[in-house]
């Protein structure tokens, strides 16, 4: 926690020494990268590295996005899995994969992210990234997720250190408005603005848009997204401008409609809060009306748990009784874990401390009697306790019985929970050489793309089956991208 705090200070240090903005400028570089979260920071200091002449556009106020609350990286084949053992294969990451998108995805991308994560993390370590251990989403899962410290923000401050002694500039406040191109349709770098309104100018031989998706962008979500109301956790900012700069260049869509639906959970509230956590467990999962409609244990899948949510309309009541918050708050603790932050076991020792505040929020419901419950969510009392009844051996849905757990001892708990968003997953058609493309698959020559904003990783559903996938192909496709306009910029001499 102490170097989480000194990460988080640097980066208040890094933006109160940020220069004052001009007004109206121009630059002229090699590279010009559109974003700074993790996949526009990797991009920056991979260009950087390799003695490039650099500008970094970054709409909000500090660097990191979403990125710099991550708490690991995907890799296959890393120096560090050797180290411990761990024995899956590229083949089979990258057959895992795709056949879990259903062959949807783009597989010569895939294929190559997988292939480049390997070397990716020994590359971090070079540069001073330290990692903590291996881990897995799920039990039994594949030891994909390279946990490093700090979290995301630590290996994000660090590279921007690293990108602002190279000499290389970092706007901030600062956002792309269009690209410009020649009469061939050759992309020639960003004409941009900050908060205070004056014109940026970037002429770039490469441009490398990486903004993060377009969650935060109200119309961009009804129109493609299946389920365009979730909550959309830290998306602030994330509004597709560069998603829909690359469309105006002539650049094809991908992806348009995944998302990485999250845990369910009550609407706005954080992943450490005790009482939220109970309602990230593989209970009792109720409709409104007060019926079931999944084998909860799908929570170990959570994206299969937000697509189960979200076909039911959004919203749940997750039920259990005292005996079962008995055994997440003083005997054995939660059955799953919430992410690295809340691990397997954890008893949640805040739960009462917390509850008040949960009730006052309109998300926690308590009563002596299922009737009373019932009552109090707006449930059927009659199906609730039908419902409740029926929880022997799960005829209905399989339901693995070790998960299996009676609601018979009052008082009894509900918990609002609504489905739930750690972003969108594309947008923009590229390449395996993260060249944005035509929607016939033309190259638009001197414009790259890299994390969140590319379509083709995934095929219908954010894949957890390969934790810490979100990150890693934003570093990954960030360093292909910078590879494929390095080469790009020596074939133009």
């Amino acid at each position: 926690m102490h170097k989480f705090l000194r990460t988080m200070t640097a980066a208040a240090v890094a933006v109160a020494m940020a220069p004052a903005f001009a007004a109206d400028a121009t630059y002229n570089v090699d590279v010009v990268v559109v974003g700074a979260g993790a996949a526009g920071t990797a991009a920056g200091w991979a260009a950087a590295e390799k003695g490039l002449k650099v500008v970094t556009l970054e709409k909000q106020a500090m660097v990191g996005g979403t990125g710099k609350f991550s708490e690991g990286i995907f890799a296959v084949e890393s120096s560090m899995q050797r180290n411990w053992n761990y024995g899956l294969t590229k083949d089979e990451a990258f057959q895992k994969i795709m056949n879990y998108g259903h062959w949807r995805g783009n597989a010569k991308m895939v294929r190559v992210f997988v292939d480049k994560s390997g070397e990716t993390i020994d590359w971090m370590q070079a540069n001073g990234v330290k990692f903590e251990k291996l881990f897995s989403n799920y039990p039994n899962g594949l030891y994909t997720w390279h946990i490093y410290e700090g979290r995301g923000a630590g290996w994000i401050n660090l590279f921007q250190q690293k990108y602002k002694d190279a000499g290389q500039t970092l706007l901030l406040n600062t956002w792309g408005k269009e690209l410009i191109q020649d009469k061939n349709g050759t992309v020639k770098g960003v004409v941009a603005t900050n908060k205070n309104g004056d014109k940026i100018t970037v002429n770039a031989k490469a441009t490398i848009i990486a903004t993060g998706g377009f969650f935060d962008n109200k119309e961009m979500r009804e129109k493609y997204l299946r389920f365009p109301d979730a909550d959309g956790l830290a998306q602030k900012g994330k509004t597709g401008d560069g998603i829909q700069m690359a469309w105006s260049a002539g650049g094809g869509k991908e992806g348009c409609e995944v998302q990485a639906s999250y845990r369910p959970g009550p609407r706005g509230i954080g992943t450490t809060n005790h009482v939220s956590a109970t309602a990230k467990q593989p209970h009792l999962w109720l409709t409104p009306r007060g019926e079931r409609f999944c084998d909860e244990k799908i929570m170990l899948e959570w994206p299969f748990a937000g697509n189960a949510l979200e076909r039911i309309g959004g919203t749940m009541y997750v039920v259990y009784d005292q005996a079962t918050l008995d055994h997440m708050e003083k005997d054995k603790g939660i059955d799953l874990g919430v992410g690295v932050m809340v691990p397997v076991g954890t008893k949640l020792t805040n739960f009462e401390k917390e509850w008040a505040d949960a009730v006052k929020g309109g998300w926690a419901f308590k009563a002596d009697t299922l009737e009373g419950l019932a009552r109090a969510t707006g449930m059927d009392p009659k199906k609730l306790v039908k419902t409740v009844e029926a929880v022997r051996h799960d005829a209905e849905f399989a339901k693995d019985p070790a998960y299996l757990r009676e609601v018979k001892t009052g008082p009894f708990y509900a918990i609002k929970s609504v489905a739930s968003s750690l972003g969108t997953l594309g947008g923009i058609k590229a390449n395996e050489r993260f060249e944005v493309v035509t929607q016939d698959e033309t190259p638009i020559r001197g414009l790259y793309a890299a994390g969140n904003d590319v379509g083709g990783m995934y095929g219908d559903s954010y894949d957890l089956l390969m934790a810490g996938s979100t990150v890693g192909f934003a570093v990954n496709s960030a360093r292909i991208a910078v590879e494929s306009a390095e080469a790009y910029i020596n074939e133009t001499k």
